[in-house]
């Protein structure tokens, strides 16, 4: 007889877990992504925009060359990389705020300052890491293996509750489309909405890194295509985004799996590939 328990192991510690992952990772991108374009009324805006990504990476690089990534069935790299990209979100609220508003392009810009920092920082940390350097790499680009179960409820946790924090201010994101002073005479609060949305959609993106890597392009195309198919109603536009997020990111992580006779390709390198020329026949379109 075959033995059903090896079969069982493999779908329920393997090849489940990282579906789900990649299903819940692709949500988390593209409900941030889609919050964020209509946040900054920006397009080209996506999850990384306010330099989380390179907090969230200088966290989790410290976990696995300080030798606690592994702790709690992976929560120890997740942790680290929520800690550090929240830390880097403050960072970057102190020097956008200017007696007590928040202003976008200077948000903007003060992403990318702390961002290049943060990079420098990591490039620093890859260079003293030594063979633990390559693990850090290959989690940095992507991967949704090995994925724990813990991660999976983190994750799911992150979109349960960020999703409806987001999802309750999609009427007020919807009139801060018409515009920041439109908004106001509409009756909302733009200095507690800009907060809100960066503090819950940069958590979530954390919780992301920290548990698949650096997913680049899906939190910028996703929310293109959510709104070609739904409209440009946010209500809509944030859960189809979310939807269409978890199905790319499923499919190319199928993709990963099959890309190099020997192994696999970092499902990072495969969204980037696919989803640039992507992007740039939507913006074409739309243009």
């Amino acid at each position: 007889m075959p033995d059903t328990t090896t079969g069982n192991d493999i779908i329920w510690l393997i090849r489940l877990p990282r579906a789900l992952g990649c299903l819940l990772a692709g949500g988390l991108l593209g409900v941030v992504g889609s919050a964020f374009q209509s946040l900054f009324r920006n397009p080209l805006a996506d999850p990384f925009i306010v330099g989380v990504s390179s907090g969230s990476a200088v966290g989790g690089a410290l976990a696995i060359l300080l030798g606690f990534a592994g702790v709690a069935a992976g929560l120890g790299l997740l942790a680290a990389s929520f800690v550090c990209g929240m830390l880097s979100l403050g960072l970057v609220f102190s020097l956008a705020t200017r007696k007590g508003a928040v202003d976008v392009q200077t948000l903007l810009l003060s992403g990318v300052v702390v961002g290049a920092m943060l990079s420098a920082v990591l490039a620093l940390l890859l260079m003293a890491g030594g063979l633990d350097a390559n693990q850090v790499l290959r989690w940095l680009l992507g991967s949704a293996t090995p994925m724990y179960w813990p991660k999976i409820y983190t994750m799911a946790l992150a979109l349960l509750v960020g999703g409806a924090l987001l999802l309750l201010q999609s009427k007020r994101l919807n009139a801060l489309s018409l515009g920041e002073h439109t908004a106001q005479r509409l009756g909302v609060d733009t200095r507690k909405l800009k907060p809100t949305v960066l503090v819950t959609g940069t958590a979530m993106t954390a919780v992301c890194v920290g548990s698949v890597g650096i997913i680049g392009f899906l939190g910028l195309v996703a929310p293109h295509i959510a709104r070609r198919v739904v409209g440009v109603d946010w209500r809509r536009s944030l859960a189809g985004s979310a939807l269409i997020g978890m199905s790319l990111l499923l499919c190319a992580d199928v993709v990963a799996q099959w890309g190099l006779p020997g192994g696999e390709v970092p499902v990072g390198v495969v969204t980037a590939l696919l989803g640039a020329p992507f992007l740039l026949v939507l913006l074409r379109r739309e243009s």
